[in-house]
């Protein structure tokens, strides 16, 4: 089973009460979601506040999760998305004013904006099936979980070398295919 269809069974599983895929998918998951809440949030422990209130989220609503709209780590990553923001914005109240409040614009994305995120989603998952295995694993292991090159190379028992080909060669095919 490849990662997207992994996670998008683990969700699943959670949406029906399964702590042991709940606890798999943050195992799966956390490192490429943490990573994403330390490029929002402005400190460590924002980030680690941000990534827990996802993950109860994701616990709580893992039910309202639908593979025909998105990608299962498209939906977990407009998830923690929208946690970040919410948390920014309680920061942002918490420093300004009625007046300037106002005055600052909602970044919560519209029918569109989520529309061409599944559309997106289903198109790179599509994509992603067009590589060779290597090459999809590799990425798969390289962007949705965060690894490093040296760490994939680790995971597949590969040289190190043959990684960077295998990505270098995967990311210029998708973009082909993303582009087309």
């Amino acid at each position: 089973m490849n990662e997207l269809a992994e996670l998008e069974a683990l969700l699943l599983a959670c949406a029906q009460g399964d702590r042991a895929a709940f606890r798999r998918l943050y195992e799966q998951t956390s490192g490429r979601l943490m990573a994403l809440c330390r490029r929002m949030m402005h400190t460590e422990e924002q980030a680690e506040d941000v990534l827990q209130e996802a993950y109860v989220q994701i616990w709580r609503d893992a039910a309202s999760f639908d593979p025909a709209r998105a990608s299962a780590a498209t939906w977990l990553a407009v998830l923690v998305r929208h946690r970040a923001l919410d948390a920014l914005r309680r920061r942002r109240e918490e420093a300004l004013g009625d007046e300037e409040l106002a005055a600052v614009a909602d970044e919560t994305p519209g029918p569109l904006d989520l529309t061409l995120a599944a559309v997106d989603g289903r198109r790179l998952h599509l994509c992603l099936d067009g590589l060779g295995e290597r090459q999809r694993e590799s990425i798969l292991l390289a962007f949705l979980r965060g690894l490093s090159h040296p760490q994939v190379s680790a995971a597949m028992a590969a040289p190190l070398g043959s990684v960077k080909s295998w990505i270098r060669r995967g990311l210029e095919q998708l973009k082909r295919c993303l582009h087309a």
